[in-house]
């Protein structure tokens, strides 16, 4: 019998529905404060009213995540300004993962409330996953395990690298 080991996921799993709620505990909200902290916080772009990181918990390699600053729970709350450039910032992370990863397809979306499955369920923010043909497997299905061929810090890297590249304006 083979053997997968994730330990990184032992934190995640083991504070499942132990985390306090409020802006104040807010994930995002702490990332968005954290500017010198940004490679720890997997953070590979800032913008004017949104910024860019990865998925800790990915369900693909290059699994990305755009979160306003402002601290809101739906889209009719937030300003229309910041989801403008949610919607651009959704474009350029596209362009740069099919760029880097040559995925088959893309999924963008959101998960707004804990009962449609947010995780941050008080703050809102843009899911981006690169998909390939067959990447489903039976090890995600069974096993609710993700196999992901690259480390995060190196994904960070091609990422950060790739967002520079493109259109300036970002901070």
């Amino acid at each position: 019998m083979d053997h997968l080991w994730s330990p990184w996921r032992y934190q995640y799993v083991s504070a499942a529905g132990a985390v306090p709620s409020g802006k104040d505990f807010c994930l995002f909200c702490q990332v968005a404060a954290g500017v010198h902290e940004d490679v720890a916080h997997l953070v590979v772009l800032r913008a004017q009213l949104n910024f860019v990181l990865l998925n800790r918990y990915p369900y693909s390699t290059g699994h990305v995540m755009i979160a306003p600053y402002a601290h809101v729970a739906t889209l009719e709350e937030a300003e229309t300004s910041t989801l403008e450039e949610m919607m651009r910032l959704a474009q350029r992370c596209e362009a740069a993962l099919r760029h880097i990863y040559r995925p088959d397809g893309m999924n963008f979306g959101f998960n707004i409330g804990q009962a449609a499955g947010a995780g941050i369920a008080g703050h809102i923010h843009m899911h981006g996953l690169p998909r390939w043909a067959g990447d489903t497997s039976f090890i995600t299905t069974v096993g609710e395990t993700r196999v992901l061929p690259e480390d995060l810090e190196t994904t960070c890297q091609k990422l950060t690298a790739a967002l520079a590249e493109q259109a300036p304006g970002s901070r």
